[in-house]
């Protein structure tokens, strides 16, 4: 019997109440912390700086790029939102795989989710030693050690202060973008600026929508989609939150309004003050938006945008590493030394070998940080659609239960599922296949087959030594 099935056992068929907390943490993030995390978790270098390359990529069809995804995002976080519902608890991935799919596939997916965010944050802290040589001479690997350091004693003081954290970068984020839209639609009512012939007619008047063919707008979803990687994060807050179904569910339901402003809205904005033709990679379309529009500094603005994106990103990957290493530790798939808890209720232990594991990305930086990077954030790459496609199918192995009796139903629903959740996986394939076709996108594939292999014997090897026999109780340290 696993920990998922003692829990359901003891808790019986009703739905653990708001206030219960049989994790142990405490329920530090308010709903005002949960909104802008939600809000900032998707909003990161992807869109600030890596939209130029995919705007020259795909032209205005990256408009319709970015709608797709998002619908296919939304989905899986209504499906993550009724599962939360259900049962609120952190570390969701893993934990919702453990009970629907088996103690394996919460092994692979908690330990897959870990690697993502691990990654994810090597790769930020190096981006941020490049963003702090725009203004001063240090060199990246000195300004990567001390954000790390940073964010690591922040998310070990307490949850609130992890919250505080992402709260303020989150509203940095949203500033910057509300604040290009509205300069831009002044630009476009009024006609300030330096932009030659700005009008809405540049969607589709120079090439037409797909001025590179459908093809290359479909080969830019990979790009796309890994935009979004840090939108699921309001799970991983759902056993630290206040009032968690209200709150998340709040979130969630304001996920189609996030991605038709800050993300549509924006390239809208962005297409339109200026041709496609005009945007390249390697540059930030945020700064040549700002710079048509006579913003005085507008790379150092944006800059300081790119910088705090980082820096949100190294935050959330430490918070969210901590949690579930905690969690792979309380179902035996850890040493059981992760399940310890602060007197302030943080997974001291867990948050420490996750920013241990980073120092790596560190060490990448002085030695290689190009080459091996590449192959660093591929886990991140093909780690984080197997994970949003757990999630999925656990929904529909839910809806089977509900179905059956066998568990209670949920008062937030999506929408026609299950078929909206067999289109969302068969977008998540199509996202698979298209990366067949880019050097990037193979690359990943091989990482990503590696990663499978390693991480499945681990378990096997936990097995065989009876690491993951039984899981661990709660414990709390001073």
């Amino acid at each position: 019997m696993t920990a998922s099935d003692r829990h359901l056992q003891d808790a019986g068929p009703s739905v653990p109440a708001d206030t219960g907390d049989s994790e142990g943490y405490a329920r530090g993030l308010s709903p005002r912390t949960i909104q802008m995390i939600a809000i900032g978790g998707a909003i990161g270098t992807g869109l600030f700086y890596g939209a130029g390359g995919a705007i020259e990529q795909a032209g205005p069809g990256l408009i319709l790029a970015y709608l797709a995804a998002g619908l296919a995002i939304f989905v899986i976080m209504r499906a993550l939102g009724e599962l939360l519902t259900y049962r609120p608890i952190s570390g969701s991935f893993a934990e919702y795989a453990h009970e629907f799919l088996g103690r394996f596939a919460g092994f692979v997916t908690g330990w897959s989710y870990w690697a993502v965010w691990v990654a994810t944050c090597m790769a930020e802290i190096t981006v941020a030693g490049k963003y702090v040589e725009y203004w001063f001479d240090i060199a990246p690997w000195v300004t990567a050690l001390v954000v790390l350091a940073v964010m690591f004693c922040a998310n070990l003081i307490s949850v609130r202060l992890f919250g505080e954290g992402e709260f303020w970068f989150s509203t940095i984020k949203v500033t910057a973008i509300v604040g290009m839209i509205l300069l831009g639609i002044g630009v476009l009512l009024f006609g300030f600026g330096h932009a030659t012939n700005p009008t809405v007619t540049n969607l589709w008047a120079d090439g037409g929508v797909f001025p590179n063919g459908i093809g290359q707008s479909l080969l830019v979803l990979q790009i796309v989609l890994f935009a979004y990687v840090g939108v699921e994060l309001v799970g991983v807050t759902a056993g630290e939150a206040r009032e968690p179904r209200k709150t998340l569910r709040k979130a969630i339901n304001t996920l189609p309004f996030r991605i038709g402003l800050f993300y549509v809205g924006a390239l809208v904005v962005i297409m339109s003050v200026s041709s496609w033709r005009n945007f390249h990679a390697g540059k930030s379309p945020f700064v040549e938006v700002f710079e048509l529009i006579g913003i005085p500094g507008a790379a150092g603005i944006v800059n300081f945008v790119l910088l705090t994106a980082a820096l949100s990103s190294c935050n959330s990957g430490i918070y969210s590493t901590g949690r579930m290493l905690r969690t792979l530790s309380l179902h035996g798939e850890a040493p059981a030394r992760l399940n310890k808890l602060s007197a302030n209720a943080v997974p001291y232990v867990g948050i420490s070998v996750s920013a241990a594991a980073m120092v790596i990305g560190v060490i990448v930086n002085v030695i290689s940080p190009d080459k091996a990077f590449a192959y660093i954030t591929s886990v991140s790459t093909i780690g984080i659609i197997f994970v949003w496609g757990v999630i999925l199918v656990c929904h529909l192995l839910y809806r089977a239960k509900v179905a059956r009796g066998e568990l209670p139903a949920s008062d937030y629903r999506l929408p026609a599922a299950p078929y909206t959740t067999v289109l969302a996986l068969a977008f998540l394939g199509l996202v698979v296949v298209l990366l067949l076709f880019t050097d990037s996108g193979r690359t990943a594939l091989v990482v990503g087959a590696v990663w499978a292999v390693l991480v499945s014997a681990g378990y096997f090897v936990l097995r065989k030594l009876g690491s993951s026999s039984t899981p661990t109780d709660v414990t709390h340290t001073s």
